[in-house]
């Protein structure tokens, strides 16, 4: 559906009875591996933060007690945010470039090909193809375009949950000393 001309998609039943119950699944394998993508990300930030709170806790040893765990700025989880997302889409790019390759392919369906120009259908015959066709520089054809595409939303996701996360924690602790100081009035009176 997603490749389809505009009022030109079929339905799932549609899709399904005039082809091979097996063709639903075509792109299954590719988008199980392409959960990498976020398990990667966030790694990646997670790994990042650490250390910057780490230089940070060592900068400031001074600190007499911590009310609240320690958090990036604003400007840091939005950089941590863009490298690390940058750094899943680079690994995981080449899956990401074989999808669109298999999607494209239902597109050209409708139109006359030789066999020769026929698109693969399947992520070895994409692999193949891009092998063949391109070497190593085609797994990243286009990699500029998604980079920008999905670094920017990213990063401000990662920098908008570090903000919330921090505010969150504050604000239990706020409630926890609200509620035994109220505790405490209670019991005295």
């Amino acid at each position: 559906m997603q490749t389809s001309a505009f009022g030109k998609s079929k339905g799932l039943w549609e899709t399904l009875s005039e082809g091979y119950w097996i063709e639903a699944y075509d792109g299954l394998g590719i988008s199980l591996l392409l959960t990498a993508n976020p398990a990667i990300q966030y790694t990646v930030f997670d790994q990042l933060k650490q250390r910057v709170l780490r230089r940070q806790s060592n900068k400031v040893a001074t600190e007499n007690t911590k009310s609240s765990p320690a958090s990036l700025s604003a400007f840091s989880a939005f950089l941590l945010g863009a490298i690390s997302k940058s750094v899943a889409t680079v690994l995981t790019y080449p899956a990401i470039r074989c999808k669109v390759m298999i999607q494209s392919a239902d597109i050209e369906d409708g139109s006359k090909q030789d066999s020769q120009s026929k698109r693969p259908r399947t992520m070895m015959g994409a692999l193949s193809s891009i092998w063949k066709y391109e070497g190593i520089p085609g797994f990243f054809k286009g990699l500029n375009a998604q980079i920008l595409k999905t670094v920017l939303s990213s990063a401000l996701l990662l920098m908008i949950k570090e903000k919330i996360s921090k505010f969150t924690w504050i604000s239990m602790l706020a409630l926890k000393r609200f509620l035994l100081t109220s505790e405490r009035r209670v019991k005295s009176h």
